[in-house]
């Protein structure tokens, strides 16, 4: 008897599941606000990258330089040209992975503000429509359709937040 009450029990709880799935990473890509976070990003680092790239060219200048007045200069003004360049060189490479550690770090803040907002978002939607579990695409191997809810909560994430601070 307890045997076919489990069985019986089981097989209720299971139908009265729903679950569907969602692709965070298609909302985040292609929300409004994903856009422009990483439209902001780019124009960040393209600026960034403009600057060092002429801080390298006028390394390399003065790399040019120094390799000329090798045979002119005496030893000890050479030693010291190679040193400052060796400390521009240097100081160039700590802030090229300064802004790099920076900008990544402002795109996981991003991010993760973007997650909480849709995270709000999937728990309403998830209370309203009676889903018992909402789970990410990305974990899922095979799964029908009709249970993907991705466009349904980027449409509202697009609705209700147009941009992350």
């Amino acid at each position: 008897i307890f045997f076919v009450f489990l069985l019986t029990f089981g097989k209720l709880n299971a139908e009265n599941l729903n679950i569907s799935f969602v692709d965070m990473d298609k909302i985040i890509s292609e929300s409004i606000a994903g856009k422009k976070i990483q439209k902001s990003f780019n124009k960040t680092i393209e600026k960034e990258n403009e600057k060092f790239k002429k801080i390298k060219d006028d390394l390399k200048k003065k790399e040019e330089e120094i390799l000329k007045q090798k045979n002119i200069i005496s030893k000890e003004e050479l030693d010291k040209k190679i040193k400052d360049f060796q400390d521009n060189l240097n100081e160039l490479r700590s802030n090229r992975t300064k802004f790099n550690k920076e900008i990544n770090k402002k795109n996981l803040e991003a991010t993760n503000k973007m997650v909480n907002e849709i995270n709000k978002i999937l728990i309403k939607y998830a209370a309203d429509n009676s889903i018992s579990f909402v789970i990410q695409k990305k974990n899922i191997i095979i799964g029908k359709s009709e249970f993907d809810i991705t466009d349904k909560i980027l449409e509202q994430f697009n609705d209700q937040i147009k941009s992350i601070e």
